[in-house]
């Protein structure tokens, strides 16, 4: 029998405490076993996982090791081992409710014109985040937009004015059909720059998601947000640090700029590269990032807004 879902971990030297979590969940849900398979992609992890990570619970789980690192890279390979037509991605900090699945796959039944979809994560922290943090708009995958259904399908008007819906799926419990993917996967090989989006080691990175979304949308598929999809998204300390949270936000920045510029949506001008360094400048005492983190980090994002207007062609 066939899997109608082929559940994807992508992880990369994973927190196991975490991932246990995660594998637990996936093993309280309700859906049958028989209808869905798994899948642990150890993106050349340090250790094998495969001798060190236990899927013996699942009827039709499966390690596979990936050895380009990144990403993208571990999910087009996901993309290629998967048997089922519905995929759904859970990184390894995200612990899916119970019924996730099940209404999954009843989503994708009712709605045959959606391409991909996602709905709340929840965060639970390690530690209590800093007061300052409230004031962060950092890309931490957390999300909750309330109880609405939201629908996003492009017409031939939208396609025009090509505007990214605020509630797209984000990569954390994202769920897409494998025909929709497998155009995505079409549409990357072989260039370098779309390859290159998605974190990869300890570089930042990000604009994957993006990209399906994108590609989704401008191939007529749509994408939605279903609020009972919901999961808990474990983050731990380290990533709420002003360090970390700077790092990532100078990274997503540039990355937002490249991934619409390969979609035809330019929202910023193209700069000269020699004006980076003294808009940085400027800048740095309109944030006044010495006040506060958040003003730290809020400047680190302008800075990756210069360097993305740079690279623009």
């Amino acid at each position: 029998m066939t899997p109608e879902i082929t559940v994807i971990i992508c992880t990369h030297n994973p927190r196991r405490d975490y991932l246990e979590r995660v594998l637990t969940a996936l093993e309280a849900q309700t859906l049958p076993q028989d209808q869905w398979e798994l899948l642990l992609i150890d993106n050349a992890s340090n250790s094998i996982l495969s001798s060190e990570i236990d899927l013996t619970w699942h009827l039709h789980a499966r390690h596979v090791r990936e050895e380009t690192l990144g990403l993208t890279a571990a999910r087009l390979c996901g993309f290629r081992e998967a048997k089922a037509a519905i995929l759904v991605f859970a990184d390894d900090d995200n612990v899916l409710a119970p019924d996730y699945l099940k209404h999954t796959l009843a989503i994708f039944r009712q709605h045959s014109q959606l391409g991909a979809i996602g709905g709340k994560s929840l965060p639970e922290f390690e530690v209590n985040p800093e007061p300052w943090f409230a004031n962060v708009d950092a890309p931490l995958g957390i999300r909750d937009l309330g109880n609405q259904i939201q629908i996003c399908i492009w017409t031939e008007t939208t396609q025009s004015q090509k505007q990214y819906p605020p509630f797209a799926p984000i990569g954390a419990g994202l769920a897409i059909r494998k025909q929709a993917a497998e155009l995505y996967v079409q549409r990357i090989i072989g260039n370098r720059t779309r390859l290159a989006l998605g974190r990869t080691g300890q570089q930042l990175t990000s604009g994957e998601d993006n990209d399906i979304v994108l590609t989704l949308l401008e191939a007529s598929w749509g994408i939605a947000y279903f609020p009972e999809l919901q999961l808990t998204h474990l983050i731990s300390a380290k990533r709420l640090t002003k360090e970390y949270l700077a790092r990532l936000n100078r990274a997503s920045t540039k990355s937002w700029i490249q991934v619409l510029d390969i979609h035809d949506i330019r929202l910023w001008p193209k700069v000269p590269r020699w004006t980076v360094l003294p808009r940085q400048i400027k800048a740095f005492f309109c944030y006044q990032p010495w006040r506060d983190p958040a003003s730290y980090i809020r400047w680190q994002g302008a800075c990756g807004l210069f360097e993305g207007q740079a690279e623009l062609l």
